[in-house]
């Protein structure tokens, strides 16, 4: 299944530093989420342009990840020439992962 169906996402940039989050549309899949969504599957469905390391940093009481991406908007928003420099379409990228899905 796709993370979007038990998800939604916003970004926001920093310079050349991408943060992505990623919010549980229901705190009943928290976990699951937790288990499937590794800064190692984001980096490697990334691959093609986030050159710098992932991390996640867990929210539990908001049922939500905040995934921080390294060298992400090549190079920045004032120094890209790329169409999405500020990287909002990376949400809709992100929330297309595979994952497997919860236990009944």
């Amino acid at each position: 299944m796709k993370l979007r169906e038990l998800a939604h996402s916003r970004t926001g940039d920093k310079g050349n530093t991408l943060n992505v989050s990623v919010i549980c549309r229901d705190p009943k899949h928290y976990e699951h989420l937790r288990r499937h969504l590794t800064t190692e599957r984001v980096k490697a469905w990334l691959a093609d342009f986030v050159l710098g390391e992932v991390v996640r940093y867990d929210l539990p009481r908001l049922a939500a990840f905040n995934l921080v991406l390294g060298n992400a908007l090549g190079g920045g928003v004032t120094r890209s020439l790329a169409l999405d420099a500020h990287g909002k379409s990376v949400s809709s990228i992100v929330l297309d992962m595979e994952i497997p899905p919860p236990p009944v």
